[in-house]
């Protein structure tokens, strides 16, 4: 017994629409959307090399031109926490960094952090200001400003 291809295409549309409810990780909504206009050139009769091409070719289409979008969009609500908000923030040196050594502590938000240079050579010294420019683990990841703490 053969499936009609308009209910296939309902089907797999109906799947993808409640996974990505479920998830909310825009990753199959796209995939959705070729479903749907696969499922209407079903309904006019198309062949069904030309639904899969269709399926494929506006799924691709909208995950490449729409998803980054949708994404700054959905990101740009998201608040930075912990972690996230130090990055670019200026931190003032409390114990010398120097990366050879091993040695190197920061204070930002009232927060003492251990600190290194992202240049291997570079050091700082105490009451110098820095700007953060990543984490890597629990170490903050600093960059010179040419700055001093008054």
């Amino acid at each position: 017994m053969e499936m009609n291809p308009i209910i296939i295409w309902l089907i797999l549309l109906v799947v993808l629409v409640i996974v990505e409810l479920i998830t909310v990780g825009l990753t199959t909504i796209w995939f959705a959307g070729g479903a749907l206009v696969a499922m209407i050139a079903a309904v006019f009769g198309a062949p069904l090399y030309i639904q899969i091409i269709l399926f494929l070719v506006v799924s691709a289409a909208l995950l490449i031109f729409t998803r980054p979008l949708a994404m700054k969009y959905m990101n740009k609500s998201r608040t930075k926490t912990n972690v996230d908000s130090l990055m670019g923030k200026r931190a003032v040196v409390t114990a010398a960094i120097d990366n050879l050594k091993g040695t190197g502590q920061v204070v930002v938000n009232g927060l003492e952090w251990t600190a290194r240079s992202k240049n291997e050579n570079q050091r700082f010294q105490k009451d110098e200001i820095v700007n953060i420019v990543a984490v890597n683990g629990v170490k903050l990841i600093v960059t010179p400003t040419g700055e001093k703490e008054d």
